[in-house]
Formats: structure tokens, C-alpha cells, sequence
């Protein structure tokens, strides 16, 4: 008994599509709530208060200044680890939202 031929399966580009726009919507979300946590954290030293926030921004940005070039990267460094410790703690909070849910309302061929 010969077995049929199938025909191979052709790459559906709108699932990719998908796939990839919720992907990068999760990512920038996560992005943005890490600035965010950034900003609450100066807010937090200046006592919640907008002139508190801009005293603390002066003060960093003076001393960012006045430093010297190895000084500067390695806040650089600094503040480039403290992101990239934020962005995993998000997204391990957040990673539900990574992979869209299957819903009975999708047709079989978008899942």
C-alpha cells in the first residue's frame, strides 16, 4: 500500500506577523515600565515632589559632569546593569504576557 503524498506546509506569514508585533509590544511595554521605575526612583529620593525630582536630576547630572572619562563609564556600566536587572525582573513578572493565549476564537490556521 503506497503511502500519500502530502503537501508541505506553507509558511503563514500572518502568524508570523503576529507573533513577532506581540513580541515586540511585550518588550516595549517592559522597556517603558523599567524607565518608569527609574523615574519613581528619583521621585522617591526627592520626596515626591516635582522639585525634589529636578533637585535630585541637578545633582546628578552636575556630578556626571564634573567627572572624569573612566568615572563616566563606569556609571555607564552602572546604570547600563541596573536596566538590564530591571528589564529581567519585569519580564520574569511579565511572562505571561510573552506568548499570546489560544482562544477558541482564532481559527486553526492562526494558531
Amino acid at each position: 500500500m503506497a503511502i500519500p503524498f502530502e503537501q508541505p506546509r506553507s509558511f503563514d506569514w500572518r502568524h508570523a506577523a503576529y507573533c513577532l508585533l506581540h513580541l515586540i509590544g511585550t518588550i516595549t511595554s517592559t522597556l517603558l515600565m523599567s524607565w518608569g521605575l527609574l523615574v519613581l526612583f528619583f521621585l522617591m529620593l526627592g520626596d515626591f515632589s516635582f522639585d525634589g525630582l529636578m533637585h535630585q536630576l541637578h545633582n546628578l547630572t552636575s556630578r556626571y559632569m564634573a567627572v572624569d572619562r573612566e568615572r563616566a563609564t563606569a556609571f555607564f556600566a552602572l546604570l547600563g546593569g541596573v536596566q538590564l536587572c530591571l528589564l529581567a525582573c519585569l519580564l520574569l513578572l511579565r511572562r505571561h504576557s510573552i506568548v499570546p493565549r489560544r482562544t477558541a476564537r482564532r481559527s486553526h490556521i492562526h494558531v
